[in-house]
């Protein structure tokens, strides 16, 4: 005959079993947001920024392409807004967690940790105040999609939001480059300590390029028209006009 304390016993491996079944589950899904959709979006979204650097109808363009997808708010709000939130919440939940050894151990992989982090938290925050900043006002009728440009162009030009957007947007590639090279080694996909330091450079150099075309596009509407990096088919002269 069974016990309540045998039965006690039984139901406690059992429990911890599907807590560590769910907590895979979430750090799986955790990884997987960060590049798809998540990464994803960053990365389309960046590039879409760079068409300001050929002007504002070039940039309008590309806005009025992503603004004609069809089911477009299902899209914002299932692809990009609950990742999102579900990625930057269970990572903060991650962060605090964690434990940080850098004070005892100063190794590349320990700082990498702490700043993959430290980044998480930023970025989120960043993310955040952009949506604020342009995605909120356009969804509740105060500011057309067309005024995106002359509202980054205003907004830029003031040096605490341009230091801000800086931070941001080099936090925000900085976690997700980062975190390409983890979804590498959590899903299998770089297993050898050669494939992992190819991985890291991959990684280094995309994060790099990303954020160097980021930059440049905050530093056209902030100090130089065009940027500071010339690009093909360019035509600074006339898109300036002594700008």
């Amino acid at each position: 005959m069974s016990t309540a304390a045998d039965v006690s016993d039984d139901q406690g491996p059992r429990d911890d079993a599907r807590h560590g079944r769910r907590y895979f589950l979430l750090r799986r899904l955790h990884s997987i947001t960060g590049v798809v959709p998540v990464g994803a979006f960053v990365v389309t979204h960046m590039w879409t920024n760079t068409r300001a650097l050929y002007g504002r109808a070039s940039f309008d363009h590309a806005v009025a392409e992503i603004q004609q997808l069809p089911f477009l708010g299902y899209i914002e709000l299932f692809g990009i807004v609950l990742p999102i939130l579900f990625h930057g919440l269970y990572g903060m939940v991650i962060a605090a967690q964690g434990r940080s050894n850098v004070s005892s151990y100063g190794h590349v992989r320990n700082w990498m940790y702490l700043l993959q982090r430290i980044t998480g938290v930023l970025a989120l925050g960043f993310i955040l105040v952009h949506l604020a900043q342009y995605r909120v006002p356009k969804l509740l009728g105060r500011m057309p999609w067309e005024n995106f440009y002359p509202a980054l162009e205003r907004d830029l030009n003031r040096p605490g939001i341009f230091a801000l957007y800086v931070l941001g947007v080099t936090s925000t590639i900085f976690h997700f480059a980062n975190g390409l090279w983890l979804f590498g080694n959590t899903w299998g996909i770089t297993v050898s300590e050669r494939a992992m330091k190819r991985s890291s450079w991959f990684c280094a150099a995309f994060g790099l390029l990303l954020w160097a075309m980021s930059v440049n596009v905050l530093l056209h509407f902030a100090y130089r028209c065009g940027g500071v990096v010339p690009l093909p088919e360019q035509h600074v002269e006339l898109l300036c006009g002594g700008r």
